[in-house]
Formats: C-alpha cells, sequence, structure tokens
C-alpha cells in the first residue's frame, strides 16, 4: 500500500523523533535498527524509505535533538532576562533530567558515544555544542565576546559534567551533591529537585 507524501513526512518525523530519545537513552551503538524501528511502529525495512543507513539516521537524529534543545534554550532565557546562569543551572540541574537520559541532554548523553562515531556525527555534535553555547553566549551581560563565549563554554561545561557524574554513581547523596555543588558553582543557588 502506497503512502501519501504527508504520511511519509509524519513516519520520517516519527522515526526521528524515536531515534533520538532512544539513541540518547541507549547511546549510538546499543540500540539496532529493528529494535529502533520496531520501536517507532515500523519494520526494520522502513529504515531505508526514509534514510540511506543507520549513521545517516543517527546524523539527523543528533541534529533534532540539539535543535530541540537550542530551542527550549532560547525559550528558558528570554524568561528568565538579567539571570542567564541561575536559570540554566536550575533547568538542568534537576532529579527530572538527571532520571530522564531519553529527553534531555543530548551534550550529557553523547559526550562521550559522539567520539566513537563516524564524521557526520561528530560534526553534528559539534555544530549542537556551538550553538548552546552561543545561545547561553547571547545573554550573558559581559561586554568582551571573547568573555561571553569562555563564561558560556565554562558553565556548559559544568553543567554536562556534573550530569553525567550523577547519572553514573550508584550513590543517592553523592548525585545530589554533584548536582548541588555545579549548581552553586555556576551561580544558579541550591537547586537539584
Amino acid at each position: 500500500m502506497k503512502v501519501s507524501r504527508e504520511q511519509a513526512v509524519r513516519h520520517r518525523e516519527q522515526i526521528l523523533d524515536t531515534a533520538a530519545r532512544l539513541f540518547r537513552e541507549r547511546g549510538f551503538d546499543g540500540i539496532g535498527v529493528a529494535d529502533l524501528m520496531a520501536a517507532a511502529g515500523f519494520t526494520h525495512g522502513g529504515l531505508y524509505g526514509h534514510f540511506s543507513s543507520k549513521e545517516d539516521l543517527m546524523t539527523e537524529a543528533c541534529s533534532r535533538a540539539f535543535s530541540e534543545k537550542e530551542s527550549l534554550w532560547l525559550k528558558e532565557l528570554e524568561s528568565s532576562p538579567g539571570q542567564p546562569l541561575a536559570a540554566i543551572a536550575n533547568r538542568y540541574l534537576t532529579d527530572r533530567h538527571r532520571r530522564n537520559s531519553g529527553t534531555g541532554c543530548p551534550l550529557a548523553s553523547w559526550a562521550i558515544d559522539a567520539a566513537r562515531q563516524p564524521k557526520s556525527i561528530r560534526q553534528a555534535f559539534t555544530d549542537g555544542l556551538r550553538k548552546l553555547v552561543q545561545v547561553l553566549a547571547d545573554k550573558l551581560g559581559f561586554k568582551s565576546a571573547e568573555d561571553r563565549y569562555q563564561k558560556s563554554l565554562t558553565t556548559w561545561s559544568t553543567l554536562v559534567g556534573a550530569l553525567v557524574l550523577a547519572r553514573a554513581v550508584n550513590d543517592p547523596q553523592l548525585s545530589n551533591d554533584i548536582l548541588q555543588s555545579a549548581a552553586e558553582s555556576i551561580g544558579g543557588g541550591t537547586r537539584c529537585k
């Protein structure tokens, strides 16, 4: 049965959404095409009607995840004028974010994994990081563009490192302490709820 163009677009979007979530939850190599496509509601072979390869899907899913987070951070920072560091720390360093890697930050989910992937995925990750760094840098009050850029890089590095460590440890108190310490270091106060 032939599908309409509109259906094909919806199916592609459904596959991309599922892939972006599952790759963040399990890693790029943590799920095969058959399981990913089944989770999206399609057959294994359906992938190739929309993407040339799993790598192509991984690259587009990576870009999709970063675009979604860029939009989220733009909205979040717009709603907290004058307090960009507190806004980002208070939203990022939370128990909810720690527990929900599938819908969370692609930086924390793929920081290590991306380094082991082909060039196209590493490029999508690099482009995504640059955009997120710029989103924050644009909201910082420093006069110098270089100072804004450096502070944004430092902030993202702290956020991602803290979230990765908080997810990795099996001691809940240590996990909370990591998030708390990072929040205080960034200037976000004492939030990890």
